[in-house]
């Protein structure tokens, strides 16, 4: 769909590729979708903006860093580096609680986590500081984990320092930096508000707090923007997901307009009755109920050699038994050899 959208947009003139940001989930699928335009469109065609959030945002920090005292030749790091980092100034951090002394190094991981988990949902260490302080304790129970959670807020602060002292930047930087930019200089938000006449962003049920306050920021109240997406497929909330952006997108966006996609190309429609009945236990927190549309798909797609198949549930006692029966009934069904070793 957002490929035919900037094939559209730059067929008819709407749009040059400059002014057009499409932001999608994954590498994978911002690689196809920029395939995908590639092939659809004549040749010549060039300064796409079609990325991960991730990808983006390293893209403007690189250019406009400076203006926040941000280094533009930063390291980024992966999760190794991230604790690599915190060990090699572990002793320097105000750590009591967090750093027992038969293993000091035992929580940096799940500290790491933590950090992360906030920067999704865009709290930055100020934030969780004032957080803490505000917090009324009344029995000594409280008061002692109020202290770990004061902890937690100043290492965070800390982390945060260290890494900008030695140039250094984690994923979650990525996006909460930039929002610092977009915040701080809003003439610099206001050049690429300018720029970017039409903002797509794929898989938007996968979004997290923070990556949707950077497309709102962007698109600003009147901006010109499209998301698709399915809240029944969103997988990724133990990596800080926030399926409350698709359900309050037309909150923030009342003139938005709604269009239902029901045509499946995939599967016959025994398996998509049976799984509209089951996504129906998610209810009332989805979109069909939100919206009040019409979520149940229609097959596009016909069967000559299956008539009236029914689905079978497998139930076994270990996951492997029931990974085994399933590999089992699939090469019975397409009638294939297989040794078992």
């Amino acid at each position: 769909m957002i490929t035919e959208r900037i094939k559209w947009l730059i067929s008819f003139e709407k749009a040059k590729t400059s002014e057009i940001l499409a932001l999608t989930f994954t590498e994978k699928s911002a690689r196809e979708m920029e395939e995908r335009v590639d092939i659809a469109m004549p040749y010549g065609y060039t300064q796409m903006w079609i990325s991960t959030f991730h990808s983006f945002c390293d893209r403007i920090l690189r250019r406009e860093a400076l203006h926040i005292g941000l280094d533009p030749k930063y390291k980024l790091m992966a999760e190794a580096g991230s604790i690599q980092l915190l060990r090699k100034n572990l002793f320097k951090l105000e750590l009591n609680y967090f750093r027992p002394l038969g293993n000091p190094t035992k929580f940096i991981s799940g500290m790491l986590q933590h950090y992360s988990r906030l920067q999704d949902e865009d709290v930055i260490p100020s934030e969780y500081l004032e957080w803490v302080k505000k917090q009324k304790v009344s029995t000594e129970e409280e008061k002692t984990e109020m202290e770990k959670w004061e902890e937690l807020a100043k290492v965070y602060k800390a982390y945060d320092e260290l890494k900008i002292k030695e140039s250094m930047m984690d994923f979650g930087d990525l996006i909460t930096k930039t929002l610092k930019l977009f915040r701080d200089r809003p003439n610099i938000l206001s050049e690429y508000k300018k720029q970017f006449k039409y903002i797509m962003v794929d898989e938007f049920q996968d979004t997290n707090i923070s990556q949707n306050e950077l497309v709102k920021l962007l698109a600003g109240k009147e901006g010109n923007i499209t998301v698709v997406l399915d809240d029944d497929q969103s997988i990724y909330r133990f990596r800080g997901a926030a399926v409350s952006n698709a359900l309050y997108f037309r909150k923030y966006y009342p003139k938005a307009r709604v269009v239902t996609l029901i045509k499946n190309y995939r599967s016959d429609q025994e398996i998509l009755d049976r799984a509209y009945n089951l996504i129906q236990f998610n209810n009332p927190d989805r979109l069909e109920v939100v919206e009040k549309i019409n979520k149940k798909l229609i097959s596009q797609v016909k069967y000559p050699d299956i008539v009236d198949e029914r689905v079978e549930f497998i139930h076994s006692d270990r996951v492997e038994n029931e990974a085994d029966t399933v590999a089992k009934e699939i090469v019975k069904l397409t009638d294939h050899s297989i040794h078992y070793y």
